[in-house]
């Protein structure tokens, strides 16, 4: 998910043709925090990576807030399922790590300078 990070940010041209991939990214970020933190991590390192999204991104306040929410909606869409770590929390983590890595490779590939 690093690779999106050091994309340049977006043009107003084709700040919307890759809104939708970069809110599921946002919200995919809220998801790994809360599960590995969940799972013993202990650490702020995907919340960083949310902070980083948003330095790279400099988007207007409208999204931001757009952005913010997305993280915030994945994140609170596990903490209200999982109060343990669970085989199917482990199960989740690796999954929502794969799917990251996608989006933001395919972010980068389509619109990345």
């Amino acid at each position: 998910m690093a690779a999106l990070l050091i994309a340049a940010p977006a043009t107003q041209a084709n700040e919307t043709s890759y809104e939708a991939p970069l809110l599921r990214l946002a919200e995919v970020l809220g998801s790994i925090h809360y599960l590995r933190n969940l799972c013993g991590e202990e650490s702020e390192t995907w919340r960083g990576k949310m902070e980083e999204l948003l330095e790279t991104e400099a988007p207007s306040p409208a999204r931001r807030e757009k952005l913010i929410a997305s993280f915030n909606r994945g994140y609170r869409s596990f903490a209200g399922t999982y109060e343990n770590c669970t085989d199917q929390a482990l199960s989740a983590i690796d999954h929502y790590m794969s799917e990251g890595t996608r989006i933001s490779t395919e972010i980068v590939q389509r619109y990345g300078n």
